[in-house]
């Protein structure tokens, strides 16, 4: 037999008496409703005449739901969670609560579900308290401009679409063509960056959803990186509420000041989640069935994504949502919405993914509003220069097609684009250092690749590779001193150069 806690005994003891000091007897009133229709991952309540939107109901049986939609005579609710024993005839309360999910730091490293549950067999996460799913966006003058780059690792990425801490990015292209593979490139790199991501995958198959997580760790990435999970076979309630989840998450670390990156993947299927429960719960469709407020949801998610300023503690949230298209067919309903909301957008081809240029990002259809601001100014002047040579190899390529015959120094510049086609390209999981990016740009922009072949590129880039990991050469570093610096890597002399 246990002894008897004589300290928590008494302290059990002031606790009620503290409570009976405080009981004020009187009349209490509240609500009860029943369930009518419980099916599909929604039910239908009456009952309930103070209901608001986003409620959250609490039912006899445990199971809960969210107010999603109010009617004269009948409350229709999402379920959040749902035991075999809801049936209709269930008695319904209202909890007086709003949607949140608990927040603090021992949810790094986690994956959990929308409603912070654990879904890898861990003992729940200790918090330190709750973020509200549905919150209003930082007002103008607690942000400050996107002044700080965040890396991705990929050279296409990092130099002409460049992305700045408290940007939203949005990765649009069809099924199967990287979008995903370059926002788990992007958390990858973001290793030793003091950046916390938050990684939500939305309506996913289990086998994407276990792939992604077994990439992260396998690649150390989950020792800064939170996994919030509501995969297909979820309730659509849950897959509606995760990008809102992660969001809340990652309002929490911004809040301590810290830089967050957030990847909402995808906003397609959340999207066709919200269409379904809103026609299940029989409201009005538009534009391609979806609701009229659909703008209204990604718009208000998206819109949390900020930099914050000093006053306010500097933290950051940048968002790289994903939207999916089809055919290639970027003035869709759903991509336009996304597009413009979004700072920027990075839009994959399925002919440049055909042809075997990887990572498939056209140049010509993605551009980065805000982030050229954020960019160091080492590697933005080289980009630039760079960026000019490619877009006029594209144009002198497409006109060559026709068959004309093309004057030397117009071939010459062909020749010198397609060497920089092939750098540019770059095997997934494996993203550089923005040193190594600033290097290959000088060695570039000073025609050291033009005598290369561009099966040759590959192992230059290994040797630039390996010069820029010994070197203690920074962005800061005088171009005179990278030049230099390149020219030894590479093995070039300054009187070899064309």
């Amino acid at each position: 037999m246990n002894p008897i806690d004589s300290e928590a005994v008494a302290r059990l003891v002031d606790k009620q008496s503290a409570w009976l000091d405080q009981y004020q007897p009187g009349l209490r009133v509240t609500e009860q409703g029943t369930v009518v229709t419980v099916g599909d991952g929604i039910t239908w309540i009456k009952g309930l005449p103070s209901a608001a939107i986003e409620d959250i109901l609490v039912f006899d049986d445990g199971s809960r739901a969210m107010v999603f939609d109010l009617n004269r005579d009948l409350v229709g609710a999402i379920l959040l969670y749902e035991t075999e024993a809801l049936t209709a005839g269930t008695l319904v309360r209202l909890s007086k609560n709003a949607p949140s999910i608990p927040v603090g730091d021992a949810f790094i490293g986690r994956v959990v579900d929308p409603l912070g549950a654990p879904l890898d067999g861990s003992p729940a996460p200790v918090s330190v308290g709750r973020g509200c799913l549905e919150k209003a966006s930082p007002p103008i003058i607690a942000r400050d401009f996107v002044h700080k780059p965040l890396y991705t690792g990929i050279k296409i990425i990092d130099t002409l679409i460049p992305i700045g801490r408290g940007q939203r990015q949005l990765l649009i292209g069809d099924e199967g063509l990287g979008r995903s593979s370059i926002a788990i490139d992007t958390v990858i790199n973001q290793k030793d960056q003091n950046v916390v991501c938050i990684y939500v995958l939305i309506g996913q198959k289990r086998s994407t959803v276990v792939n992604t997580i077994e990439t992260l760790r396998n690649a150390s990435a989950m020792d800064y990186t939170v996994c919030v999970v509501a995969e297909a076979s979820a309730l659509p309630g849950l897959q509606y509420i995760a990008p809102f989840a992660g969001c809340a998450l990652a309002e929490y670390w911004m809040a301590q000041g810290c830089d967050t990156l957030v990847i909402y993947d995808d906003l397609s299927t959340h999207a066709r989640t919200y269409r379904e429960l809103s026609l299940l719960l029989r409201r009005p469709p538009g534009r391609e069935a979806y609701p009229g407020d659909v703008f209204f949801v990604h718009s208000r998610l998206l819109e949390r994504s900020t930099c914050l300023n000093a006053e306010n503690g500097g933290g950051s949230m940048t968002a790289l949502p994903i939207v999916e298209t089809q055919q290639g067919e970027i003035a869709a309903y759903i991509p336009t919405n996304l597009i413009s909301i979004t700072d920027g957008q990075i839009y994959l081809d399925a002919n440049l993914f055909a042809s075997g240029f990887r990572p498939a990002i056209d140049i010509a259809k993605s551009v980065s509003r805000i982030g050229g601001k954020a960019q160091h100014p080492s590697i933005s002047s080289q980009a630039g220069r760079m960026k000019l040579d490619y877009l006029q190899f594209l144009e002198l390529e497409a006109f060559s097609r026709f068959g004309q015959r093309l004057e030397a120094t117009m071939e010459a510049r062909i020749q010198r684009g397609r060497v920089l086609r092939e750098i540019l390209k770059q095997e997934r999981l494996s993203p550089l250092s923005s040193t190594f990016q600033l290097a290959w740009l000088i060695a570039f922009n000073e025609h050291l690749f033009d005598q290369a072949k561009p099966e040759d590129i590959k192992n230059f880039l290994a040797r630039l590779e390996k010069g820029v990991g010994e070197t203690t050469l920074t962005l800061n570093s005088s171009p005179e001193q990278w030049l230099q610096a390149v020219r030894d890597w590479l093995g070039i002399k300054p009187e070899q150069q064309p």
